[in-house]
C-alpha cells in the first residue's frame, strides 16, 4: 500500500510510532500496537508501531512518521513510500552500547528496558535516550547505539528483554543496514506553535527543490530568498535548521558578523566564495543569520565597508549571472534595518513573520521541550501555556531547563558529587514536580516584553474596598470583551479602546487598575507618564511607538498610564519658545488609539486626578471613550476598606468598624489604610514599651489594636480631600456625562479656576 508522508505531532515524536488513518489500517490489516515495514526511496527502510491516525486525516491515505523515522527510511514530507505488515520477533536479548562520556555507576539496564519497551530496533541503530534529566527535551538526548540484538534482524523490545551493556562505547560500533545514520539535529517536530509559517517556508523552499518542472511548465522562476523576521527567540534559525535537516541539500550558513574584515574588498570576496560554492553543490541553501549586521540600509551605515557588502549582496541575489538552485533563507529581528533594496521581488520575495506565539502554540513548544523529561503526572502543561502570555519559544525551553535544575537541586544534596559516576537508581527517582515548574517561573522575564514588562499584579478585587459600581463599569470595558468575545461578535460591537478613571488622590485608582489587569489574565504594561519624556526631538514619541508596539506583539494586552495628564496635555498652551515635546506625544498618543493600525485586544488604561488638564481629542470615542469617576468613599464604602486593611491585623472587641467608617467622612482609601497602620503602630509602641525585651516572643501573641489605638491614629491622620476638592470632581463627572469631550474646548479646564 502507498501512503503519503506527513509530520508527526509533537508531543508523539521520538517513540517510534506511525499514525495511519483506520480507513488505511483495515486494508492492511493491521491493528494498533501491530509493527509496519515503511519502504522510501532507494534502500531506505524503517520499521514503526502503529498508531490511529488523527481525525483530520480519516480517508486521506496519509502516514505521520517523526524525522528520525523519515531520514530512517529516506523520505521528506509529502512524498510516498510503500508500507507493509512486518514479521517482527520479541528480543530475546539487545546489547546496548554507551557513549565514553557517560559516566553512571550500578544497573543501568531496566532504565534502558522501559524506555525502549515496544519499540523496534535493528542492530547498528542510533537511539536518542533522555536519562531522567539528563536528555531534555530531544536536541540533547545522548545517542545510544544497538550493538546486537537475538534473533538478528529488526527486533521488538519486550519487557522480558535481557538489556546488557556492551564495553565497547559507541563510537566504535559502525552503523549497520537498519538505518543507523545520526538523527538530524533538527526536525519539523522539534518547531512548535508555527505550523503555517513552516508550511510557508516548505512550499518555497521543498517544492522547487523536488519539482522544479512545476515551475518550468507554469514558467515562472522559483522564489529565490525568505526573509524570516520577528522577536528574538521566536525560532527563527531553529526553522532554517529544520528545514536543511529535512531537505536533502546543501546547507551554508554565513553568521552576519564573521564575514566582515578590515582588508579592503575581503568581506566581498568571502561573500561571492560562500555563493560560488552553493552553486557547484546545488541545490543549495544559503542562510545568513543576523541580515541586519551585514546589510543595513546604506544611506545609514557608518563605514565603506557595509555599503560595499550590501552592494555585493544584491548582484549576487539579482545580478546579471543566474545563481541557478540557490535559495536564500535570511534571519533578523530588525527587519527595519534592513536595506530596501533586498526587500523586493527577485531577491527576498517573501517575508514571513514568526511571531510570539499565542496559547496552542505555546503548548507545543512546551510539549517539545518536556518531551525526554520525567515529569511527575500532576503537571498540566495546558496551565502554564495559559499563564506564559509573551513568553516566546527561548523562554519556554529557559522554563523547561530551569523546572529541571531545580529538580537537580532537591536531590543534589545526596548525590556523591566527588564519585565520578552517577548511580543509575538515582535517575529512576528523579521526577519534575509541580513546584519545581512554579519556582521556575518566578524567575523568568517573557523576553519579547523585556523593556516593558511589568508582571502581571497580585491584586484581585478582594483587596478593592467598596466602589462597586466603578468596580462594575471596569469589568464590562476590560474583562468582558476578553472572556466573552462571542458576545461583542454577536452584537457587532467593538470592545472600547481605553478607559480613563479620575478622581482624588488617594481613591484607589491605581490600585484597580492592578486588580483588572490580575483578573483579566493579560500581560501588564506599566507606563508612568513622565518616563516617556525625553530631552532628544523625537525620542518620546519613539517612546509611545514601542510601547504599543510591543502590546499588540503580546496581546491580550492591558497598557497603563499612570498620571496621563502628565504627558497628555491640552495642545496649544505651551510658550512658543518651548520644544513642544508633550504635543507631539499627545498626537502619537491619538494616531495609536484610534489611527490607521487596529488595536487588537489592547486596551488602554489611564489615570489622573487632573483630568481638566488632558487635550480634549484624547477624551472623545474611539480613544479614551470610558471616563470613570473614582469618588471619595461614602460611609459603606469606608467601612469595607476598614474590613480590607484590618482583615489580618489583631483587633480588640471594643473596635467597631461601623462606627469607624462613621468618623472618618472625607478620608480616601489611601487615609483609611494610613489610620490603620497608624494604629497598629500605636499598638506595638504601647506594647514594646511595656514589656522586656526577653519577654517580647513569649507575650507577643497577647497585643491587641484598640479603639483607643484607632482614636489616637484618626488625630495623626487628617483627611486629604475637602468638601470643595469633593464638589470639583463631582462638577467634572457631570459635564463628562452630559457634553461631548470636544465641544466643550476647555470647559472642564474652568472648573478648577
Amino acid at each position: 500500500m502507498k501512503l503519503t508522508v506527513k509530520p508527526l505531532k509533537q508531543k508523539d515524536a521520538g517513540r517510534g510510532l506511525a499514525a495511519v488513518d483506520r480507513r488505511s489500517m483495515k486494508e492492511l490489516e493491521v491493528e494498533n500496537g501491530d509493527y509496519i515495514v515503511i519502504e522510501g526511496r532507494g534502500q531506505g527502510r524503517a520499521v514503526a508501531r502503529v498508531w490511529p491516525g488523527y481525525p483530520e486525516d480519516e480517508g486521506r491515505g496519509i502516514i505521520r512518521i517523526d524525522g528520525k523515522l523519515r531520514q530512517e527510511a529516506g523520505v521528506g514530507i509529502d512524498d510516498k513510500v510503500t508500507i507493509e505488515k512486518a514479521d517482527v520477533k520479541p528480543a530475546n536479548r539487545v546489547t546496548i552500547a554507551l557513549p565514553q562520556n557517560l559516566q553512571i555507576r550500578g544497573n543501568i539496564a531496566p532504565h534502558i528496558r522501559d524506555k525502549l519497551s515496544g519499540q523496534a530496533i535493528t542492530q547498528g541503530q542510533a537511539i536518542p535516550f533522555g536519562f531522567g534529566l539528563m536528555g531534555m527535551g530531544s536536541g540533547q538526548s545522548i545517542p545510544l547505539k544497538v550493538a546486537s540484538t537475538d534473533p538478528d534482524g529488526t527486533v521488538v523490545v519486550t519487557d522480558s528483554t535481557e538489556i546488557q551493556i556492551s564495553e565497547r562505547p559507541a563510537e566504535e560500533i559502525a552503523a549497520g543496514s537498519g538505518g543507523g545514520q545520526a538523527r538530524p539535529d533538527v526536525t519539523y517536530e522539534d518547531i512548535g506553535g508555527l505550523e503555517g509559517e513552516l508550511e510557508q517556508v516548505r512550499e518555497m523552499i521543498e517544492l522547487p527543490m523536488r519539482h522544479p518542472e512545476l515551475f518550468s511548465r507554469l514558467g515562472i522562476d522559483p522564489p529565490k530568498g525568505v526573509l524570516l523576521h520577528g522577536p528574538p527567540g521566536t525560532g527563527k534559525t531553529l526553522m532554517a535548521k529544520a528545514v536543511a535537516n529535512e531537505i536533502d541539500a546543501y546547507f551554508k550558513t554565513i553568521s552576519g558578523p564573521e564575514i566582515m574584515s578590515k582588508y579592503y574588498g575581503e568581506s566581498e570576496e568571502q561573500l561571492r566564495e560562500v555563493f560560488e560554492e552553493a552553486e557547484q553543490n546545488s541545490p543549495a541553501i544559503i542562510f545568513i543569520d543576523e541580515l541586519d549586521s551585514i546589510a543595513p540600509k546604506r544611506e545609514e551605515a557608518g563605514g565603506d565597508v557595509e555599503r560595499r557588502v550590501v552592494a555585493q549582496l544584491l548582484s549576487l541575489m539579482d545580478g546579471l549571472e543566474e545563481r541557478g538552485e540557490v535559495t536564500v533563507i535570511a534571519a533578523t529581528n530588525r527587519v527595519d534595518a534592513v536595506d530596501p533594496a533586498l526587500r523586493r521581488g527577485g531577491r527576498f520575495d517573501r517575508e514571513i513573520e514568526i511571531g510570539v506565539p499565542d496559547r496552542d502554540g505555546r503548548l507545543e513548544i512546551m510539549q517539545v521541550h518536556t518531551r525526554g523529561m520525567p515529569l511527575a503526572d500532576s503537571i498540566d502543561l495546558a496551565e502554564y501555556a495559559d499563564n506564559t502570555h509573551g513568553f516566546v519559544g527561548a523562554d519556554l525551553e529557559s522554563l523547561a531547563r530551569e523546572s529541571a535544575m531545580n529538580a537537580l537541586r532537591r536531590v543534589r544534596p545526596e548525590l556523591d558529587l566527588e564519585s565520578d559516576e552517577i548511580p543509575a537508581d538515582m535517575l529512576e527517582t528523579l521526577k519534575v514536580t509541580e513546584q519545581d515548574f512554579k519556582e521556575a517561573l518566578k524567575g523568568i522575564e517573557p523576553s519579547a516584553l523585556r523593556e516593558v514588562f511589568v508582571e502581571v499584579p497580585d491584586v484581585s478585587w478582594e483587596q478593592v474596598g467598596g466602589l462597586e459600581d466603578t468596580k462594575e463599569r471596569l469589568r464590562e470595558t476590560i474583562q468582558w470583551p476578553l472572556d466573552y468575545p462571542e458576545v461583542f461578535e454577536a452584537l457587532d460591537m467593538e470592545a472600547a479602546k481605553g478607559v480613563l478613571m479620575y478622581g482624588p488622590p488617594g481613591t484607589g485608582k491605581t490600585l484597580m487598575a492592578k486588580a483588572v489587569a490580575n483578573e483579566s489574565d493579560s500581560n501588564f504594561i506599566s507606563i508612568k507618564g513622565p518616563e516617556l519624556l525625553s530631552k532628544w526631538v523625537g525620542e518620546s514619541e519613539k517612546g509611545v511607538r514601542e510601547v504599543f508596539s510591543k502590546a499588540r506583539e503580546n496581546a491580550p494586552t492591558v497598557v497603563f498610564f499612570d498620571e496621563i495628564d502628565s504627558i497628555a496635555t491640552e495642545r496649544g498652551r505651551g510658550e512658543g519658545g518651548g520644544s513642544q515635546v508633550s504635543e507631539r506625544v499627545v498626537s502619537q498618543l491619538l494616531t495609536e488609539l484610534d489611527g490607521l493600525e487596529e488595536l487588537e485586544d489592547v486596551v488602554v488604561i489611564a489615570t489622573s486626578n487632573r483630568p481638566d488638564l488632558i487635550d480634549s481629542a484624547l477624551l472623545r470615542p474611539g480613544r479614551l471613550d470610558r471616563h470613570v469617576h473614582v469618588p471619595v468613599p461614602d460611609e459603606d464604602a469606608r467601612r469595607a476598606i476598614f474590613e480590607v486593611h484590618t482583615r489580618n491585623k489583631p483587633l480588640a472587641d471594643d473596635v467597631d468598624l461601623d462606627e469607624l467608617a462613621a468618623e472618618t467622612g472625607g478620608y480616601v482609601g489611601a487615609d483609611i489604610e494610613a489610620v490603620c497602620r497608624e494604629a497598629a503602630m500605636a499598638a506595638s509602641r504601647e506594647f514594646v514599651q511595656s514589656v522586656t525585651p526577653e519577654e517580647i516572643g513569649d507575650s507577643v501573641g497577647n497585643v491587641r489594636i484598640t479603639a483607643e489605638h484607632f482614636e489616637h491614629a484618626l488625630d495623626e491622620v487628617t483627611p486629604s480631600v475637602t468638601e470643595e476638592t469633593r464638589e470639583r470632581y463631582e462638577e467634572i463627572e457631570e459635564r463628562f456625562d452630559t457634553a461631548e469631550p470636544e465641544t466643550e474646548e476647555g470647559a472642564v479646564g474652568r472648573t478648577f479656576q
